[in-house]
This record gives structure tokens, C-alpha cells and sequence, in this order.
């Protein structure tokens, strides 16, 4: 299956977002629910500038979501980029016929 320039393109966004330790941290912290950006930026140890350039990759990505309360903004995990995003391994996965999952193995997408 032959993939389009914008299918392309929002490939590269996603991999350009996922490509910094700062935004798989922010991933990660993510993954147990939505945060608001003062809790980000406490655990991260990070300044709010610096904090905000990532959020702001990650959420031009697609990859997450926010939502304004009051002041302060929380942010979440987009689950339908999330799947875009392993559809995308998996084209990958499925043609390399030397994978093969180990028991236990825990990827980005969960234990295989």
C-alpha cells in the first residue's frame, strides 16, 4: 500500500514530536491520565517556556490534546493520533520478516 504526501507528512510530524526525550517524558507522564500544565512542569523540573515549546510540538503533532480551566490548561493524550501512529508501525512490523515479539517485551504501545 502506497502512502500519500499528507499521509507522509503527518508520519514525520508524529516521529519529529516522539524524537525528544523532554516530549517522551511528557508522553509518559500523560499516559495515567490528563495533567494540568502547572503539574507538568513541576515533575519535568522544566521552566513554562520551555514546557510550552514541547506541549506545543506534541499538540501540533496531534498527538495530544488540551483543554483551558480557568487559568491553567490540562492537557491528555489524543487516542485517535495514538492509533494513526501504531497503524503506522504496524505497515512496518508487517513487512520486516524478522520480527518477531518476545514474551514480556513492553513497547510504547504496551507489553507484546
Amino acid at each position: 500500500m502506497t502512502i500519500t504526501i499528507k499521509q507522509r507528512e503527518k508520519g514525520v510530524s508524529f516521529f519529529h514530536a516522539l524524537s525528544d526525550e523532554t516530549r517522551l517524558e511528557i508522553m509518559e507522564r500523560l499516559k495515567d491520565g490528563e495533567q494540568c500544565v502547572c503539574d507538568l512542569t513541576e515533575a519535568l523540573k522544566a521552566g513554562q517556556s520551555r514546557l510550552s515549546f514541547h506541549l506545543k510540538v506534541l499538540k501540533d503533532a496531534g498527538l495530544i490534546t488540551d483543554r483551558p480551566e480557568g487559568r491553567w490548561i490540562y492537557y491528555s493524550l489524543n487516542a485517535e493520533a495514538l492509533e494513526e501512529l501504531e497503524r503506522w508501525s504496524n505497515r512496518y512490523r508487517a513487512h520486516s520478516h524478522e520480527w518477531a515479539p518476545h514474551p514480556g517485551v513492553v513497547s510504547f504501545f504496551g507489553a507484546e
